[in-house]
């Protein structure tokens, strides 16, 4: 297997020069100032510790941004990890978040060395869609607690998290409330007047300013995590049993799922922004080797963060340089101001985290779904239901499984076997078509249309079985079938070797590359005979009138 691994950082321009490398520092420097208060707020919401998200973006983002394959990626926690994360730390606490992210590296390593990374291309967007969207809502309800000041124990799921935060709306904190409503509106109404400031900065440090000076009594990260050391992390190797790795296998594996989504959707972006073009494979390893090396300095997964490129992207980013600015802004804030971080109150990072699932959701596609298919209507709906109601695995399993069926359903409409006659065929050119031509007694001709595979095996049978008349030969035309299964070509194996037995000579007509393949491997082609594939109608009636005139009277 020819594998390959290319960062893009590799193929940095010759052309790069000072004015590049300034442009590159501004837009590291803004999408710095955004990924601060993130990666602080999806640490907490993961159920791990300011710090341990800090690292997370400046190991991951640099790690992401050498040995990626997109050139603009900012890499990073983001929120569609939170439900997954959480719900591991809440079973198997951080040491088993750090194996299961470790488990999940390696299958991201894997993936890009087998050239995976175009099979997701093929995960319908109704399933995509659905899942961000429940995503969303479940980051959302899950901060409302924080922004409302109320402590709610071992509830996980957010039908629960909405229950029990109703049953303790009389528990409402005022000044916390307060303090995180002032924080989301800045959230919500500051982009629509400007976005040269981060929004997210600017909640933070008003929420800070309003606690600090007017001595509201409001949780902030100093009183529940205490402060944020400014020194480096160490090296933190986990240990484990074999039952551990079997009982995060599950975990792991959606954690590779979503992060390989996650990261190949925000680089497509990134290409639609710049006219680009990202090495989807050389991402995947290289989103698996920073996940792999991340939990060794006491980090946890880490991905391609889209609403952070593409405002790298908006900041004038050249090159892959601008994510090393990124990750070296945040390194520097943590060895310099860290022990500033433990003002800021938690219902500011609630409010901010709620920007973002509001951002996330994809609400205009439910609207713009429902207008077309209803099958993918119901596939996104119900994607989306069974992510909120029950989890991210269960809801993208239905999704696809959906998917999957009505694509099937789909081909099994456009494929067809009919019997062809000279008044009915649809084709009109020339030697392609059998209209105005005429065939011989004792010929008859069957129009295959379509992908030939396991669903359409129904209608081959049928049509072959039920045509009740005794010919001499049979003409097959394959022409418009670009590919077959096992399945059809084994009820095609039946049938031919019916009517072999029954003395019918059998032709087909211009067969594709896949299908000729198949054939040939099955045996069939050998068992017809080589002279038995014709290069079009005209020369299978020509072909059929030899043989007839070769041909014995048949015995009645």
């Amino acid at each position: 297997m020819n594998w390959s691994f290319r960062p893009a950082i590799l193929h940095l321009a010759d052309s790069y020069d000072r004015r590049s490398f300034r442009a590159d520092v501004g837009a590291g420097l803004t999408v710095g100032f955004i990924a601060l208060p993130l990666a602080i707020g999806f640490a907490i919401a993961s159920g791990c510790t300011p710090a341990q998200g800090l690292w997370t973006a400046i190991v991951g983002g640099f790690l992401i941004t050498v040995l990626g394959g997109s050139k603009f990626q900012i890499g990073g926690p983001t929120g569609a990890f939170v439900p997954i994360l959480a719900g591991v730390v809440a079973v198997h606490g951080f040491a088993g978040l750090a194996l299961a992210t470790m488990m999940a590296g390696l299958m991201l390593i894997l993936a890009g060395l087998f050239k995976l990374g175009a099979l997701l291309r093929y995960i319908p967007f109704p399933v995509v869609a659905g899942f961000t969207s429940g995503i969303a809502v479940i980051i959302f309800l899950g901060q409302i607690p924080s922004l409302l000041g109320l402590s709610l124990h071992d509830v996980q799921h957010a039908p629960e998290i909405f229950l029990e935060t109703v049953r303790h709306l009389p528990e409402i904190q005022w000044p916390t409330a307060l303090t995180g409503a002032i924080g989301l509106l800045v959230v919500l109404l500051l982009p629509k007047l400007t976005r040269r400031v981060p929004a997210a900065i600017v909640a933070v440090a008003i929420t800070t300013a309003l606690v600090a000076f007017l001595h509201w009594p409001v949780e902030t990260i100093g009183s529940k995590f205490g402060e944020l050391p400014s020194t480096f992390p160490g090296w933190h190797l986990p240990t484990f049993t074999l039952p551990d790795l079997r009982a995060l296998m599950g975990p792991a594996f959606t954690i590779a799922a979503l992060g390989a989504i996650e990261s190949l959707l925000s680089a497509t972006v990134a290409d639609g922004m710049t006219d680009t073009r990202h090495d989807s494979n050389s991402e995947l390893i290289g989103q698996g080797l920073a996940n792999f090396i991340v939990p060794l300095v006491g980090g946890f997964a880490a991905t391609g963060a889209i609403a952070r490129t593409a405002a790298n992207i908006r900041s004038g980013a050249r090159s892959p340089v601008a994510g090393l600015v990124h990750a070296a802004s945040l390194l520097l804030f943590v060895l310099v101001a860290a022990p500033l971080t433990k003002h800021i109150p938690l219902a500011g990072l609630a409010a901010i985290l709620m920007g973002v699932a509001l951002r996330m959701a994809e609400w205009s596609t439910f609207r713009e779904t429902w207008r077309g298919s209803r099958a993918d209507f119901a596939t996104l709906l119900t994607t989306f239901a069974l992510t909120i109601l029950f989890d991210l695995t269960i809801g993208v399993s239905v999704g696809l499984l959906i998917g999957v069926v009505l694509f099937v359903k789909r081909m099994e409409d456009i494929s067809h076997v009919s019997l062809l006659t000279p008044d009915d065929d649809p084709e009109h050119d020339g030697s392609l078509s059998l209209r105005g031509k005429e065939v011989p007694e004792g010929v008859v001709l069957f129009r295959f249309e379509g992908p030939l595979f396991f669903a359409v095996v129904a209608k081959l049978e049928h049509v072959l079985r039920t045509y009740t008349g005794r010919p001499k030969i049979i003409i097959f035309r394959l022409r418009h079938v670009p590919s077959i299964d096992a399945s059809a070509l084994h009820a095609l194996e039946i049938a031919v070797s019916k009517m072999q037995h029954d003395g019918v000579r059998i032709l087909l007509t211009a067969v594709q590359p896949q299908p000729m393949k198949a054939l040939t491997a099955s045996g069939l082609t050998k068992k017809l005979g080589p002279d038995s594939f014709c290069r079009s109608i005209d020369d299978a009636l020509l072909l059929a009138n030899q043989l007839l005139a070769e041909a014995p009277p048949r015995v009645p």
